[in-house]
């Protein structure tokens, strides 16, 4: 049989809403997973104009936008692409987000999604490292208009993100220094610099590798002038001269260096490359060309490969339960037990695999609203799930595991229940169905004692059977998978039935 062909791969379509401009990349996967650049476009329009400073986006700024957003969705249709659209600082900052956000849905028919600055640092990881080896050890910066994006990472995957309130932007806007830097300012603004920096980034990170990726615009028009564009890396002492160097040159000669909407704010780029570069102790900046738009294009890659398996994201969990000192076995039970489930029923619950990673996620934090109060436990998980940045998650994708993990017991997911408002029909019956796996895989080990050994789901034209091998008895946990029975038969339309053997 011939090689499927390539041009039968879809078109990936990544936007990045940033503080600067915005950017599209029409990308397709070839059959070793490698993208092709099909087409790309950048407009200037700087969306981040004024937030900082007014903490709302100006009408104006909005409409530019939407006119840019308008045509990108056109483009996206054309191709028939799939689209993950993105903003990051300058909207996460505007009080008006949320409108800008309904307009974009209305009047471009796109969802743009504003990512909090830790997915924001990851998308940015896979984009600089993808298909980096497994062994590898890199420390990533990437410096946009209102914040600034550190990770370590093994392979591609990262293990530290942090996110600085620290932009080029946003720096040049509250000290004003889009023109003249006189050194009274580059003091004050050096020292508001390391001081946001302390505060964020730990004092130490082992095994750090002694050269970090650049990899924003900022950074490589930084270590360009730096290393007198000989090379495409800078030392930290050449970092700091070009410091200087930039704040001495007069205005209308930094606008003939380097591009006006640039010039206006690299001196305050110089100074945050600096300040990082000096607390984390590395010798040297490499500058790359990829970015978060990359990381965009392969998270899309990877979101459409069902045989692909990552557990960055059940860490990312793992790490948040044991910040509200969860029960670590009874959730990692509970989340094996539900996706048994969830695997063996997948003819019955007719659920795409793209949800099976919101029931994990959901059955490994499910009883972290505990760190509150137990009696309302589960409407606690809501409520810190909710509120709580899950890199690999986007806003929706959250809102979604937050009430899978609600309904794991209490109320059931009726429907009708008030804590499905606001979700459209589709998603409500996810979570209607997700849920009802959880608070089964819940009842299974009700008694936190990880009995069961093995889990088996048939299913039959009368009903569905769970063949259950035991090392103890199981009486609590049967008398709770009974209280489940009728709502999985609503749910699901079979009845339910157990065999139990030692």
């Amino acid at each position: 049989m011939p090689a499927p062909s390539t041009a039968l791969q879809p078109v990936l379509a990544a936007i990045d809403v940033g503080t600067n401009a915005v950017r599209l990349e029409l990308a397709r996967p070839d059959l070793d997973g490698a993208l092709e650049t099909l087409h790309q476009e950048r407009d200037p329009i700087r969306p981040g104009e004024g937030v900082f400073a007014t903490g709302s986006m100006p009408r104006e700024t909005a409409d530019r936008l939407l006119s840019t957003l308008r045509r990108y969705a056109a483009l996206c249709r054309r191709h028939k692409a799939r689209v993950r659209a993105v903003a990051t600082s300058a909207l996460r900052d505007a009080r008006n987000r949320a409108e800008i956000v309904r307009r974009v849905r209305e009047e471009a028919g796109m969802n743009l999604e504003v990512v909090s600055g830790k997915e924001e640092a990851r998308l940015i990881c896979l984009g600089v490292l993808h298909r980096k080896p497994p062994s590898s050890r890199s420390l990533l910066v990437d410096i946009g208009g209102g914040s600034t994006e550190v990770a370590t990472a093994l392979g591609e995957k990262p293990d530290n993100l942090w996110s600085l309130a620290l932009g080029a932007v946003r720096l040049t806007e509250v000290f004003n220094a889009s023109r003249a830097v006189p050194p009274k300012q580059l003091r004050l603004m050096r020292s508001f610099v390391a001081e946001v920096v302390r505060k964020t980034l730990p004092e130490k990170l082992s095994r750090m590798p002694r050269v970090a990726l650049g990899s924003s615009g900022t950074i490589n028009a930084v270590v360009s002038f730096a290393s007198g564009d000989s090379a495409g890396s800078a030392s930290a002492r050449q970092i700091s001269q070009a410091v200087q160097a930039l704040a001495e040159l007069p205005p209308e000669r930094r606008r003939k260096r380097f591009d006006p909407r640039r010039a206006d704010i690299i001196v305050s780029g110089a100074l945050i490359l600096e300040g990082v570069v000096k607390h984390l102790g590395v010798d040297s900046v490499t500058a790359v060309n990829r970015g978060l738009r990359d990381g965009l294009l392969v998270d899309l890659l990877y979101r459409q490969d069902t045989s692909r398996e990552d557990p960055s994201l059940a860490d990312a969990a793992l790490a948040i339960g044991q910040r509200f000192y969860f029960d670590e076995k009874h959730a990692r039970h509970v989340a094996r037990l539900a996706l048994t489930l969830f695997d063996q029923l997948a003819a019955l619950h007719q659920l795409p695999l793209s949800t099976r990673p919101y029931l994990e996620v959901a059955a490994l934090l499910h009883d972290i609203g505990n760190a509150v109060n137990y009696e309302r436990h589960h409407r606690h998980t809501y409520y810190l799930i909710h509120h709580t940045d899950i890199p690999g998650l986007a806003e929706r994708e959250r809102e979604l595991v937050a009430r899978i993990a609600r309904y794991h017991r209490r109320s059931p997911p009726d429907l009708k229940h008030s804590g499905l408002d606001g979700l459209l029909p589709s998603e409500a019956r996810t979570v209607r169905k997700l849920a009802t796996l959880l608070r089964l895989a819940n009842s299974l080990d009700h008694s936190h004692q990880q009995a069961i050994k093995t889990l088996k789901a048939t299913q039959g034209r009368d009903g569905v059977t769970l063949h259950l091998k035991a090392k103890q008895p199981l009486d609590l946990e049967m008398w709770n998978v009974e209280r489940e029975m009728p709502l999985f038969r609503s749910v699901f339309g079979k009845r339910l039935s157990l065999h139990l053997s030692r």
